[in-house]
């Protein structure tokens, strides 16, 4: 592929607000937040405000409510010590001049009674244990997920209702948007999954009832910010943390037919599983891209010749990095440079502190030595 990279290069209107380059910073679970109020602090900041060259940074998983946290010292927005941590963030990333949305999470099943509040069970749409899971819990170990709790028809709107409050944390905590979570076997692909998915009521049976709850989610975000401030992740074919639908085609292309009704900011879609291969099992990408009409953000594996491929065949809007970014603070200088990349500190990746988070040299740097 010979195109020009310019084009990775170029302002983008994302519904209203312009960001300066197609490069997005995707969302990364690194359980660096303080422990016991999963409140983000100053070296989260510094971390963000090094990567606010991307066009746009989508912050970490972060749990909407005490209930929706699966893994030690992730963040929160549910609390005035979560929204102040955050605001360090995105104070830090404005002085930089960048964009920052928040992603808004709900593990459902996955995670373990000593992460939830008193001890109790995780919920999920039905009371279907993953097999051979484990979770990171606050001790440093992995722990065996056990069989959730089945959600009652008359809890749905509270964790709804949840999404909505985060949502408004998010605002308070500067941020310029947010993205709901609804991929990678968490509780919304978790209803949207039929072999999670056992309901008899409203919320599951039909691929209608099964799309219910992430409809209502992001209809409850939309309406408390504005659809142009509202994007969504899906992960159509990931089998992690359970998933294995009998027929993605079936509830993906309903679903984001539904989306496109809404005019959200963008659909985030990671193609093949997070940190696994690009293998689509014959799921058509190119065409369910064809029912949003909205901007299009991709996922999973790209390098700069595939995603300058992607842009210019008019297929994606942005591409989102998440590895690359855990690096290479300065992605998009090497980008445009064609420079070489660092490598990943795999051992230092969850967990910790500045080592493997904040301390990769920028290609500036690495030019002085």
């Amino acid at each position: 592929m010979n195109h020009n990279t310019d084009i990775l290069f170029t302002p983008f209107d994302l519904r209203g607000k312009i960001v300066r380059n197609r490069i997005v910073m995707a969302p990364l679970t690194r359980d660096r937040a303080i422990p016991n109020i999963d409140a983000p602090q100053l070296l989260n900041a510094e971390y963000y405000a090094q990567r606010a060259d991307a066009g746009l940074i989508i912050a970490e998983a972060t749990q909407i409510s005490p209930t929706g946290k699966g893994y030690a010292w992730t963040p929160g927005i549910y609390s005035a010590e979560q929204i102040a941590g955050w605001k360090l963030v995105t104070d830090a990333v404005h002085q930089k001049g960048g964009v920052i949305y928040l992603q808004l999470w709900h593990v459902g099943r996955i995670s373990h009674p000593s992460l939830q509040p008193g001890g109790i069970l995780p919920v999920a749409p039905s009371a279907i244990a993953p097999i051979n899971q484990k979770t990171f819990i606050e001790n440093g170990t992995f722990a065996e997920i056990g069989t959730p709790r089945a959600l009652e028809l008359n809890e749905i709107p509270g964790i709804i209702d949840d999404y909505r409050k985060a949502t408004r944390n998010a605002m308070e905590a500067g941020f310029d948007g947010v993205e709901i979570h609804a991929a990678n076997g968490y509780l919304i692909h978790q209803f949207l999954a039929d072999n999670i998915n056992q309901r008899k009521d409203i919320y599951g049976g039909s691929v209608t009832n099964r799309l219910r709850f992430a409809l209502e989610v992001t209809e409850a975000v939309a309406n408390e910010i504005g659809a142009e401030r509202t994007g969504i992740r899906i992960s159509p074919v990931n089998k992690g943390n359970g998933i294995n639908d009998s027929s993605p085609q079936s509830i993906f292309f309903p679903l984001v037919r539904e989306l496109d009704r809404f005019n959200l900011a963008y659909v985030h879609v990671i193609e093949g599983s997070t940190q696994g291969p690009r293998e689509f099992n014959g799921f058509d990408f190119h065409a369910l891209r064809k029912e949003f009409h909205g901007p299009w953000i991709v996922n999973n594996g790209y390098n700069l010749d595939m995603a300058v491929d992607a842009i210019t065949s008019g297929y994606a809007d942005l591409i989102a990095f998440g590895r690359l970014y855990i690096s290479n603070p300065d992605l998009v200088t090497r980008f445009r440079l064609n420079a070489p990349l660092n490598e990943i500190d795999w051992p230092h990746v969850y967990g910790g502190d500045a080592k493997g988070y904040t301390d990769y040299p920028t290609l500036q740097e690495q030019v002085r030595k």
